[in-house]
């Protein structure tokens, strides 16, 4: 477990173990070497989702993100598709 302090609250966090699977793209790149990726993550010894989040170059530390489930992914493929970009 780790502690962490947050605007005068005490919280205990459970570290998050995570797996990448498959790294699919870099979608950009920030000017300090951050990249924006699209990987295939398995978090705590779960099924694998689809993964849209910054990470460092050296891949040690990421930045807020948002999984989707396979289903999830499925839906917003369909959206996308329907868009005119």
């Amino acid at each position: 477990m780790v502690a962490n302090k947050d605007k005068g609250r005490f919280c205990i966090m459970a570290e998050i173990k995570y797996e990448v699977v498959q790294r699919i793209a870099v979608l950009s790149e920030r000017p300090r070497g951050w990249e924006r990726q699209l990987n295939l993550i398995s978090w705590n010894d779960g099924e694998p989702k689809y993964d849209i989040r910054d990470w460092s170059p050296d891949g040690t530390r990421m930045g807020k993100g948002i999984s989707l489930s396979h289903d999830e992914m499925a839906i917003l493929k369909g959206l996308l598709d329907d868009l005119e970009l």
